[in-house]
């Protein structure tokens, strides 16, 4: 495994005696809940993402963002709502994404905000298609602190690229990219930690070498090849990569499909992170596309308050039952890794 110096310095920058002894506490928990089968939380997550809109340019066939299939609101996350949220988690949280669905960049608030958990020295990241990254939004990208950019490059020419980033350009990507590695040139400075994310499904998969050379051209900082969600794969899917180990899914005998993840009985991120919607909304994590497991409401409650409450440790104490039952976990390919 590549260890990547300048970024693992940038997150130990980030940690404090205080997120330090907090991550410890979410730690004890997680293992003393897993052994005892009895949930109980006494850290804050360690890791928050934050929803900056559900808007796209893009209309991806797997994302619920890019086909418009919301059932929940939609809408952009609001500056002083989030500035509310962080001021409640900062000093024990030090890593915040900025992603769950849209694209980050549609919210013209999103960089000021970037900025406002970077002074908190939090370690920030967002994934982006590269559409929007002018050299003017590649300067203040730069100039707000962002620890780490995934830009989402699936596919080395327009006709592979296009046919999942449906509405896409792949030399916007290119351009974007060249002006975020312009920027941090011109500006000295180390960050943002610039990752080509490269999707990999059947019609892109042939392409994979060549998405390394483009990032080393480029300059980017790393590649990161991710294996893709399918909703409908128990009957295959023509996104289903054919190399097996970048599928998430194995095909039986009779034919059909199911994922190759085992679903344990546990799951490491109902204790270290969550995911908060634009409009406050908690949920378990980035499975929940639709915010169908609500477990508070942060227009009306404390984020504390909601981490704690009896309707959290409910929905850990679901998962001790089995992950099988709980609709969101039935595709997810991560929940019990616990980070090294």
């Amino acid at each position: 495994m590549k260890i990547y110096v300048n970024d693992s310095i940038q997150i130990l920058k980030k940690t404090s005696f205080r997120r330090f002894g907090n991550a410890l506490k979410v730690y004890g928990s997680y293992y003393q809940s897993k052994w005892s089968g009895t949930p109980s939380q006494r850290g804050l997550p360690m890791a928050i993402a934050i929803e900056p809109t559900t808007a796209c340019n893009l209309g991806c066939p797997e994302c619920p963002s890019g086909l418009k299939q919301f059932t929940r609101p939609t809408g952009n996350l609001k500056e002083a709502f989030y500035k509310k949220v962080i001021d409640q988690v900062w000093r024990e949280t030090f890593y915040l994404t900025f992603y769950f669905q849209g694209e980050p960049y549609i919210n013209p608030q999103f960089l000021d905000m970037v900025k406002y958990a970077s002074d908190r020295k939090m370690y920030t990241a967002t994934s982006t298609n590269a559409h929007f990254l002018t050299p003017e939004n590649a300067e203040k990208t730069v100039n707000s602190g962002l620890s780490r950019l995934i830009i989402s490059v699936d596919g080395t020419t327009q006709e592979t690229y296009e046919n999942y980033r449906i509405g896409g350009t792949l030399s916007k990507v290119l351009e974007g990219t060249k002006n975020i590695i312009a920027a941090k040139k011109r500006l000295k400075s180390k960050t943002p930690h610039v990752i080509f994310q490269f999707l990999v499904v059947k019609p892109n998969e042939h392409q994979i070498d060549e998405v390394h050379e483009l990032a080393k051209e480029y300059g980017v900082d790393e590649v990161k090849l991710k294996t893709a969600q399918v909703y409908d794969y128990e009957n295959g899917n023509d996104l289903i990569p054919e190399t097996d180990k970048y599928s998430r899914y194995k095909k039986l005998s009779n034919g059909k499909y199911q994922i190759k993840n085992s679903l344990e009985n546990n799951c490491w991120k109902l204790w270290h992170s969550c995911v908060i919607t634009w409009d406050g909304k908690v949920i378990p994590c980035c499975f929940d596309k639709d915010a169908t497991h609500r477990l508070g409401e942060l227009a009306s409650d404390d984020f504390k308050k909601i981490w704690f409450s009896e309707r959290y440790n409910g929905f850990r104490k679901q998962l001790f039952k089995g992950r099988e039952n709980i609709d969101i976990c039935k595709n997810c390919s991560e929940g019990t890794k616990v980070w090294a």
